[in-house]
């Protein structure tokens, strides 16, 4: 049987209830000493903060949890005056290592990818370029600020680091893509063909 927890009116898990007959096995996922780490960080900034802090407060909360010195910012070029801001403020508490989209200025043709404007010259994005530069800067955390729907997935696969998105892309809703949920003028879109 295949999880639809999206679908459940009940939530019972909250509860303590077992749905799948997998908390044993969930259990030993935590057995692992970088997941059971990440995780007791994560529950005990939750529940300090909880609805207290930003995301971006969170994420200095979490890295210094962890003792982290090193963090990484992955940014797209599109969101270059955010990334700057960011990387002041996350400057304040860590060396910072912050990496463009567009690094390495790879031409898209050389790969025969999709183009936006095909008679122009056109420099895809490195996620993977961007992951390794970081894996290269020895960073303890990477946090990605408005990467491209795909390219954040290459990004965390490429990535040595634990990764967290502080900024979701969306072009249309100002980065904002929980707006298409919480609008039913743009949630009824969805019902179109896509």
């Amino acid at each position: 049987m295949s999880p639809r927890c999206g679908r459940c009116e009940t939530k019972e898990c909250r509860d303590g209830k077992d749905c799948f007959s997998q908390a044993g096995n969930h259990k030993q996922l935590y057995q692992d000493s970088q997941i059971a780490e990440l995780h007791r960080a994560a529950s005990t900034i939750e529940g300090r903060y909880y609805g207290k802090k930003t995301r971006l407060g969170e994420i200095i909360l979490f890295a210094k949890e962890l003792g982290y010195l090193k963090i990484g910012l992955a940014f797209c070029i599109g969101l270059s005056e955010e990334a700057k801001v960011i990387d002041e403020i996350l400057s304040r508490h860590f060396e910072v290592v912050s990496v463009c989209c567009k690094v390495c200025g790879i031409d898209k043709k050389d790969f025969d990818l999709h183009q936006i404007s095909p008679e122009n010259y056109e420099v895809m994005c490195n996620p993977a370029g961007q992951a390794q530069l970081l894996n290269n800067a020895k960073t303890q955390f990477n946090v990605l600020c408005g990467l491209c729907v795909g390219h954040d997935a290459i990004f965390a696969k490429v990535s040595e680091a634990p990764v967290t998105t502080l900024i979701a892309k969306d072009r249309v809703l100002a980065h904002n893509p929980a707006a298409a949920i919480y609008c039913q003028y743009i949630r009824k879109r969805f019902n179109e063909s896509i």
